[in-house]
């Protein structure tokens, strides 16, 4: 449907329109940038000029290269100059209304076949095309800011898009050099609507005293792989927009108390803390203010010996972090877990420590957290029973500090930090599959490509084991009494089927 010889519109000449519109130049596209704003579009375009002449600083591009690329991004001061357009995208204000009628008129404008895309982040697609002529022609075209790096593109289907006009946008955005995938009209989307957890869970764990947050930040960097801590990437993104987005999401689904907003991140808002753009969030950003350093115990002595009784699985290469460490690895069968001196460790299981203690007879019982990667991890969160002594504690951080691993010690929290991270992640990943939003392969690309997750949720917590998996949210369910945590059917059903992924 398109080739480099299609006109691309782009309204809106903003960060993201001309991001767009970038992308779109640079496929090789002549490019139409409007914005009602005078003189925006100009600046849209110049913008676009001086951000890649750092490129050519840097000799990642050619100046002759700018020069062609910018030249196919010609600025218009009316939609009626759209006419020639094969395709338009709109990337302007969040409001249903504007939407409708910008693409009312670019129906009148445009001829019967040229499609029209919406960049929209959170309306429903189904809603902008109903007042239109021609809803078959409407499709989202959702990308992540910043556009030109961001590689994902979600290709949202309404109730009324053209089967084929999905298939022609995704086929437009892989020959853009993006990652897109397919998804159904649904609230959030796939990248919002999974994403709730990473921010929901390192909330609420901060909420309940589980650990400060510089430390839950630290341990999702540093153990679980992420590029930022929920507390960072929020003050980032902004309060008032992520405290919006989840309130959306929220309501959109009726109050499921999955995507319910926190308490912690309402105040800041009410506050007018927003985060970096105000100078202050869950962290400090005025001049000369010190950002808060993670819990980090104190050195403690290495063990001698340290014995794993049964198998680990996905916490195996712990045994040979130990052995490189100089430290005697003893085999025996059992259930998995490890012992060292009086401590006995486990991979938590979304128990409290406590409980899980008490329940198993073991009272020096020491929980240790999820890792992407073991090996890699420069960092371990421990959650000691109320009932373990400090003796055995220093034990086991000794054992990890040994390995390489600094160690965080938290409060008795179920599930810990990166383990329910990543279970509700998946969960509700496989919701979205069940809800048939989009499939399981679109999920992991989604949250990779648009948020950079160090893996999709669906194939990591296939690694750790879904089974795992399904008992840490039950675990929780039952910690906390709470319809949250409750297990996607699809879950469920593959974990009965005896299903890796």
């Amino acid at each position: 449907m398109f080739d480099t010889q299609s006109v691309i519109g782009v309204i809106g000449a903003g960060t993201m329109g001309a991001g767009i519109a970038q992308v779109a130049a640079k496929a090789g596209h002549q490019v139409l940038l409007f914005d009602a704003a005078e003189g925006a579009a100009e600046r849209g375009r110049d913008g676009v000029a001086k951000g890649l002449q750092k490129l050519v600083a840097r000799g990642k591009m050619q100046a002759e290269e700018v020069d062609a690329l910018v030249g196919r991004i010609t600025p218009i001061t009316s939609l009626q100059e759209m006419a020639s357009a094969a395709l338009v995208i709109e990337a302007i204000v969040e409001r249903l209304d504007v939407k409708q009628s910008v693409f009312g008129q670019l129906e009148e404008i445009c001829s019967d076949s040229t499609v029209l895309a919406t960049n929209t982040s959170s309306i429903s697609v189904t809603a902008i095309g109903s007042t239109l002529k021609r809803p078959q022609n409407l499709v989202g075209m959702h990308f992540f800011n910043p556009a030109p790096i961001m590689k994902l593109v979600e290709v949202i289907s309404g109730l009324d898009t053209d089967p084929n006009v999905a298939d022609a946008i995704y086929a437009l955005s892989a020959s853009w050099g993006k990652k897109p995938v397919h998804a159904k009209s649904t609230p959030g989307f796939i990248v919002n609507r999974v994403a709730r957890p990473f921010y929901a869970e390192g909330f609420r764990i901060s909420q309940e005293g589980g650990a400060d947050n510089a430390t839950i930040d630290a341990v999702i960097r540093e153990a679980g792989g992420f590029r930022m801590g929920p507390f960072e990437l929020t003050d980032l993104i902004g309060h008032d927009v992520n405290y919006a987005v989840t309130s959306s999401v929220f309501a959109a689904y009726y109050n499921d108390q999955r995507f319910l907003p926190s308490l912690i991140q309402l105040e800041l808002v009410n506050a007018g803390h927003f985060g970096r753009k105000s100078g202050k969030g869950f962290y400090d950003y005025s001049e000369g203010a010190e950002k808060p350093q993670p819990q980090t115990a104190e050195p403690a002595d290495k063990p001698a010996s340290v014995t794993f009784e049964g198998d680990l699985g996905v916490a195996e290469p712990l045994a040979a972090l130990f052995e490189d460490a100089g430290v005697e690895v003893i085999r025996t069968e059992g259930d998995g877990r490890i012992r060292v001196g009086d401590a006995t460790l486990m991979l938590t299981n979304g128990q409290f420590s406590t409980a899980r203690a008490s329940e198993s007879g073991h009272r020096n019982l020491i929980q240790f957290d999820l890792a992407l990667d073991y090996t890699a991890a420069t960092r371990i969160a421990l959650a000691p029973a109320d009932q373990a002594e400090d003796s055995a504690i220093r034990q086991t951080i000794g054992l990890f500090q040994a390995a390489g691993k600094a160690v965080s010690i938290i409060d008795d929290v179920p599930g810990m930090i990166v383990m329910r991270t990543l279970a509700m992640l998946a969960n509700e990943g496989f919701d979205a599959v069940n809800q048939q939003v989009c499939n399981a392969e679109a999920v992991d690309i989604a949250m990779q490509g648009g948020v950079n997750y160090p893996r999709g949720p669906i194939s990591w917590a296939s690694e750790v084991g879904l089974g795992r998996i399904l008992n840490v949210l039950r675990n929780l369910g039952a910690s906390y009494g709470e319809d949250r945590y409750r297990p996607s059917p699809l879950l469920l059903r593959k974990v009965a089927g005896g299903r890796k992924a």
